[in-house]
């Protein structure tokens, strides 16, 4: 028998901006609907903290219960300018009226283009660009890497450790994390080579030895004549929100640049003013080759985005890029309106305020606790590494038990980390520094809760 829940009111910006628990979170109604899940959707499927949306906005979700839970997670750096920005909706409704979908391989529209335009203005360089659209991070990476193949006519990739780049059969190859994402999955894609990354916490090493000790292994494994691309994320997302030391980025691209290697940066998280810079890169002055953008670039719809050198981009034969509903049209216009906001809508100066508060928020934290190795990021792409204080060995059992205390206690928090040990602070930019700092009193609650 299906049961018809009652919903809380129509969410966005104008929802109270409080964290409230009317009940044990998860609540009655998220259980019932956590069960019906089991039995409709496969076990695969996870869901991390198990109750159910009703309404969100600013930086609160609120569940079919009536429960109010602080947003420090944003469905993954995704609803970055808000779960219902206004602009968004409003966007959405009037391209719905218009039409769907015809399929932009078949007959075009001009939001594609549109959005195309944008991109190829605002990613890092002047130089001539084109864009391509598609649904997922994952299909904007493999298709970088088409790209890349079909314009050096080479076949090696070379990645990093704790990279992650999707959950698709090649992008399962250049991710490194095996458990979830890989295990029992195999074989994957031929031709991925893997490099050591910079991870300043645990190497002590600045950016330029970094940088020669993969460029080492690359010579050496793989052989720059053999490389099509360099796949790498300017910040590891799920490998554990990773800065590389400065120089390290910068040092790769100019090796690519002079041994004819693509150099995709893989912006997926990290764009879109997350980092308090539109795209990651910025930070260092580097200028990639190929850029591939998703998550925040649409508020919460599905698209994502291969921008890059009109030269490298042009080399696909005609119908070789494409796919059904690669750049929907309901999807680009929330893209136009998320992007103007991000141009113009104060957005990455917001990132910055958001990292200013967090990461003093945090360091804070770090002197009361010692089991904080680490804190790291920038902007609204903040983390802490928890550790064992006497021997720096990960604490994947700590990590756990913070996240479930703070979901308990209605705050949204995301793990992530090679080891199982990193907390990820990714809230919409659209929070405010009063629900920030009640986030992090609630992770300091949790960490004195645990055993030490």
């Amino acid at each position: 028998m299906t049961t018809t829940l009652a919903l809380a009111p129509v969410g966005g910006p104008t929802l109270p901006q409080e964290r409230r628990i009317l009940t044990e979170i998860p609540g009655p109604k998220s259980r019932e609907l956590f069960s019906r899940k089991q039995h409709a959707v496969p076990g695969g499927v996870n869901i991390a903290l198990p109750v159910f949306a009703a309404a969100a906005g600013g930086g609160v979700v609120v569940d079919v219960d009536g429960n109010s839970l602080i947003d420090l997670g944003s469905g993954i750096a995704v609803t970055s300018v808000g779960n219902a920005a206004p602009e968004v909706v409003e966007a959405v409704t009037a391209q719905v009226a218009q039409f769907t979908h015809t399929c932009f391989t078949i007959t075009g529209y001009e939001g594609y283009v549109a959005v195309a335009e944008k991109l190829n203005r605002l990613t890092p360089g002047d130089h001539e660009k084109r864009t391509a659209l598609f649904n997922s991070g994952a299909e904007a990476v493999e298709n970088a890497v088409k790209i890349a193949r079909s314009h050096t006519r080479r076949q090696a990739v070379v990645v990093f450790d704790h990279a992650y780049h999707g959950r698709t059969n090649l992008t399962m190859a250049m991710t490194a994390k095996s458990m979830p994402y890989k295990s029992g999955f195999g074989p994957f894609a031929s031709e991925i080579h893997r490099a050591s990354l910079s991870y300043p916490y645990r190497d002590g090493r600045s950016g330029p030895e970094a940088a020669a000790i993969a460029i080492s292994e690359i010579e050496k494994q793989v052989g720059a004549e053999n490389l099509a691309a360099i796949v790498i994320e300017p910040i590891q997302g799920e490998g554990g929100f990773i800065v590389p030391a400065p120089g390290f980025l910068p040092a790769l691209a100019e090796w690519a640049r002079e041994n004819g290697v693509v150099f995709i940066a893989d912006e997926i998280q990290t764009g879109f003013s997350r980092t308090g810079a539109l795209f990651a890169c910025e930070h260092e002055g580097v200028v990639p080759d190929l850029i591939t953008t998703a998550k925040g670039i649409a508020g919460g719809l599905p698209l994502s985005a291969v921008t890059g050198r009109a030269e490298i981009m042009d080399a696909a034969h005609a119908g070789g890029l494409g796919g059904t509903y690669g750049g929907n049209p309901v999807a680009c216009a929330a893209a136009l309106a998320s992007l103007e906001l991000f141009e113009h809508g104060g957005l990455t100066e917001r990132a910055r305020e958001i990292g200013v508060v967090l990461r003093g928020a945090l360091n804070a934290l770090r002197v009361e606790d010692q089991r904080i190795g680490d804190v790291r990021g920038r902007g609204a792409m903040m983390a802490i590494e928890l550790v064992d204080p006497g021997t720096g060995e990960p604490d994947a059992a700590l990590t756990k038990s913070v996240a479930e205390y703070a979901g308990a206690a209605g705050v949204i928090l995301l793990t992530c980390g090679t080891y199982g040990n990193v907390i990820r602070f990714l809230p919409p930019l659209t929070i405010s520094d009063d629900l920030l700092r009640e986030g992090v009193r609630v992770v300091r609650e949790a960490l004195a809760a645990a055993p030490r």
